[in-house]
């Protein structure tokens, strides 16, 4: 497949104009993705608002200029040619909890981490987002994919999304729009051309001491379940009625490891970066385990992150 081309000059020059010093050029991501691997952006450019945010992905869509958002860069591999055309970075963090409705909810712009969501919530006696304060990541990139943990996920808290089409303009999504499966939507399953502003999640009521406790009971089960260390978060789906790191660790893969990418002796469905890893050694030890577990136990093991980029 042809590589495609990198941002010209002449279209370099109109985005300096349109973000000036929110604008970086060929610019690495790996520090922007939690597996700390990730070749150059033609462009970076950096929001901190749903405003900003709407007004960068109007403006490169009026240019035909293709672009992706990254918020907490979890579950993404990106290659290691980098990617074509602009990174949003997306820093839009604005919360607001309306606790006198009753069941009480928390409206979040889509760059606030799920941990924030979930910590302030706590503070003030709500409860409901308990799961998420152990998952990485972004409120946009949870509502997206479904992000879940311990028995929660997205589909159980999301009461609408608010949403930018880039032809209809602003919507504001209920949960069932958003047909959501185990760790999908109807916009991952789609493509369709939108960007995800803000959600509106229910919650409940509890003791912030009690709510608390119950946090960092997951958070330790979680790290003893889990490895440390730079990774993209579970690497596969689990199958039905299956788990995808039982079936890696019985096809004898635990601890395979090419380059400086490894699949994790303590949690077979995580893969990590030992430092300086490249996305093709990652690529490789994906390609490797799904095979491996096809070939021994005829089951197709589905991506649980997205491969972005060029390769």
């Amino acid at each position: 497949m042809p590589e495609k081309q990198h941002v010209q000059p002449a279209t370099l020059s109109t985005l300096r104009e349109l973000f000036g010093d929110r604008l970086q050029e060929n610019a690495p991501l790996a520090g922007y993705t939690s597996a700390r691997i990730g070749g150059p952006a033609d462009a970076l450019v950096f929001v901190h608002s749903a405003d900003e945010l709407v007004t960068a992905a109007g403006r490169l869509w009026e240019m035909d200029m293709p672009f992706i958002i990254l918020g907490g860069g979890s579950n993404v591999l990106v290659g290691d040619k980098g990617v074509r055309g602009v990174v949003i970075v997306n820093r839009a963090r604005l919360v607001r909890f309306d606790t006198q409705a009753e069941p009480p909810s928390v409206r979040a712009e889509s760059g606030t981490t799920l941990n924030d969501i979930a910590q302030r919530a706590a503070r003030l006696g709500l409860s409901g987002m308990e799961w998420a304060a152990t998952v990485p990541g972004s409120l946009g990139g949870a509502v997206y994919g479904n992000a879940g943990a311990f028995d929660g996920d997205m589909a159980g808290n999301l009461v609408s999304v608010g949403i930018l089409h880039r032809k209809r303009g602003g919507e504001v999504w209920p949960v069932e729009k958003m047909a959501y499966t185990y760790r999908s939507s109807l916009l991952k399953r789609e493509r369709q051309p939108v960007i995800i502003l803000a959600a509106t999640l229910e919650l409940g009521r509890g003791d912030p001491r009690t709510i608390q406790a119950k946090m960092k009971q997951l958070s330790a089960r979680r790290r003893s379940t889990q490895p440390p260390g730079a990774s993209m978060g579970s690497m596969f789906k689990n199958p039905p009625g299956d788990f995808a790191g039982r079936l890696i660790e019985t096809a004898g893969l635990k601890g395979k490891r090419i380059g400086n990418a490894e699949i994790s002796p303590i949690h077979a469905n995580f893969f990590i970066n030992h430092g300086q890893t490249s996305a093709k050694d990652v690529k490789t030890l994906i390609d490797l385990t799904r095979k491996t577990v096809s070939d021994k136990f005829g089951v197709l093991l589905e991506l649980e992150i997205e491969l972005m980029g060029e390769w």
